[in-house]
């Protein structure tokens, strides 16, 4: 019957232990850090099972093999025990093939140093045996490279705690329970072989730290069962966060203390047309968009929460921003980083477009006047000369009169649905269209409404494309140059330029010129009471040029007449 000592009893247990562990992480597969764990459990199983044969052997031949081959099973914990604690707390970017291999050069040498005799004087200098009151241990003499793989092993331990000591203090309880118990189930065995390799053991030659597995063993079976070790694991949180920055819809930019940018996401690369890497190291003033207007006057110095300021005009408390999709208004945040000490490591800015909202709220406020005043003022216009034909039906100053009205009412009413199909989901206002097709459309479409007026295309047509809702521009706007016209041959123009990604169209006429009120209120992008447009003619222009991505201005002509400046992106090109 075999006898087997107190020392290799013990170690069967740990033995035990470790392999049920092994199994249960191994079942978890292929959750973040299930395989790394398993094999940190069978390096452990493994160093144990061959100290076991060597506890167990009475010749020294015998011992220094099993000793050998228990460095297989040493250098695989510290390199697993990394790994598992990266791809656990979702830092698995780090754990590439190159990655491995690299950890893996100095273990792969050791092994090879102490399974071939290569190391004999340079892993271990000298083995011999000893008697002791447990039995006799192999007593070993380490040499220059037993002490670099020990340092190896102990600086691979204290980086794969670090991620998990993060953890400790999270909000999480079960998170909280997972660390703590892996970074004791990892601190027994690092402390005893500390202890071991200091000398400080009263029984020379016995390694204590295969006994310490046991509190390992322990430490990772309630890990797995009470904290859910595995089941429930934080890997996904850091990477959605990424995710979540990365694949956010609104450009962010993050800046540190000294106001130089240091992250941006893909949002703010395909917004505002940058090179990550050329825009990671500048300063926030020369890569941020408009970072002066709501920086508070230079790098560094945007409050928390701050919003932007335009330079006057429409959308007051936004920054407008020419970018991919043409100029956008943006509300602008900026946020304070603070570290643990509470103070200012950085800050994020955030742009939020906000041109659908601006647009939804100009559109609004039109249409409650456009209901509230203009269709109330022709309806009650209409009534009251309808009294008057009810006395008299041959009156034709109020047949007239009435018929007027009514023209005005139905032609406010396709103006309104025009607006509306420009914003229709379903609509094609965005699709690339020959500049020359839609000039020629909107002169041939003039002419026929007002057969009186004359409308011409003046100079040569760049062959560009313009997305297709600057067809209702055109038409809104030389409605507008001649119907407002109170001379007797109302003449409008159309002319175009293009340059450098851009399409300036210009639309003149020789009448009266628009009121300044009216494009004041453009300009200012509210309505109010007592400021107001005349119509809605001129805001079916303005939604049309901001969905293009554009911009309208408004100059006199000389010596009478206005020149309607719009200013557009050429479709499927970027710009800057």
């Amino acid at each position: 019957m075999v006898s087997l000592t107190p020392l290799t009893v013990a170690l069967l247990v740990v033995i035990t232990t470790g392999t049920t562990a092994a199994i249960l992480a191994w079942r978890e597969r292929p959750e973040a850090g299930a395989t790394w764990l398993t094999l940190l459990l069978v390096g452990q199983v493994w160093w144990t099972v061959f100290l076991v044969f060597e506890l167990e052997s009475t010749t020294l031949a015998a011992k220094v093999w099993w000793y050998d081959v228990q460095w297989i099973g040493v250098v695989v914990i510290p390199v697993a025990w990394l790994l598992f604690a990266l791809e656990y707390t979702g830092r698995n970017r780090y754990v590439t093939p190159p990655v491995v291999a690299g950890l893996s050069i100095v273990p792969v040498l050791t092994v090879v140093l102490a399974i071939t005799g290569l190391g004999d004087g340079f892993l271990i200098v000298g083995m011999s045996l000893i008697e002791t009151p447990l039995g006799p241990f192999l007593v070993t003499d380490p040499g220059p490279w037993y002490f670099v793989i020990a340092g190896y092993t102990y600086l691979l331990g204290l980086v794969g705690s670090v991620p998990l000591l993060q953890l400790v203090r999270d909000d999480a309880r079960p998170f909280r329970g997972q660390s703590a118990a892996l970074l004791v189930g990892t601190a027994a065995p690092w402390v005893s072989s500390v202890i071991y390799v200091l000398g400080w053991l009263p029984v020379p030659g016995l390694d204590p730290t295969p006994f310490a597995f046991a509190v390992s063993g322990v430490a990772y079976l309630l890990a797995l069962s009470r904290f859910r070790l595995l089941t429930i694991s934080p890997a996904p949180r850091r990477q959605a966060r990424q995710l979540v920055f990365e694949y956010l819809h609104a450009p962010v930019f993050v800046l540190d203390s000294e106001g130089y940018v240091v992250d941006l996401n893909e949002s703010a690369v395909t917004t505002f047309g940058l090179d990550r890497h050329a825009t990671v190291g500048q300063l926030a003033r020369n890569a941020v968009p408009a970072y002066e207007e709501f920086a508070d006057g230079g790098d560094g110095d945007a409050s928390n929460g701050d919003r932007g300021t335009t330079n006057g005009g429409a959308n007051a408390g936004y920054v407008s921003v020419v970018g991919a999709s043409g100029r956008r208004p943006y509300d602008v945040t900026v946020q304070d980083v603070t570290n643990v000490h509470h103070r200012s490591v950085g800050r994020v800015i955030v742009f939020h477009d906000v041109g659908e909202y601006l647009s939804q709220q100009q559109r609004l406020e039109v249409l409650n006047r456009v209901f509230r005043h203009n269709i109330r003022t022709e309806t009650n216009l209409i009534n009251g000369y309808v009294d008057r034909l009810a006395t008299d039906p041959e009156d034709g100053k109020a047949l007239s009169i009435v018929r007027n009205s009514a023209n005005r009412i139905h032609d406010l009413s396709e103006r309104t649905r025009s607006a509306s199909d420009m914003f229709d989901a379903g609509s094609e206002t965005l699709v690339p269209t020959e500049l020359g097709q839609l000039l020629t459309t909107a002169v041939e479409r003039a002419r026929e409404e007002h057969p009186d007026a004359t409308v011409s295309v003046a100079g040569d047509v760049p062959e560009v494309q313009v997305p297709s809702v600057i067809d209702v521009v055109l038409e809104n706007l030389l409605s507008n140059a001649v119907r407002h016209n109170d001379g007797p041959a109302p003449s409008a123009w159309l002319s175009a330029t293009a340059d450098d990604g851009w399409v300036e169209i210009a639309v003149a006429d020789d009448g009266c010129g628009i009121d300044e009120a009216e494009h004041a209120v453009l300009e200012r992008g509210t309505e109010t009471p007592l400021e107001h447009g005349s119509g809605i003619g001129l805001w079916v222009v303005k939604w049309g040029v901001d969905l293009a991505g554009g911009r309208v201005s408004f100059d006199d002509r000389d010596p009478t007449g206005t020149v309607v400046t719009v200013r557009v992106p050429t479709a499927g090109q970027s710009n800057a």
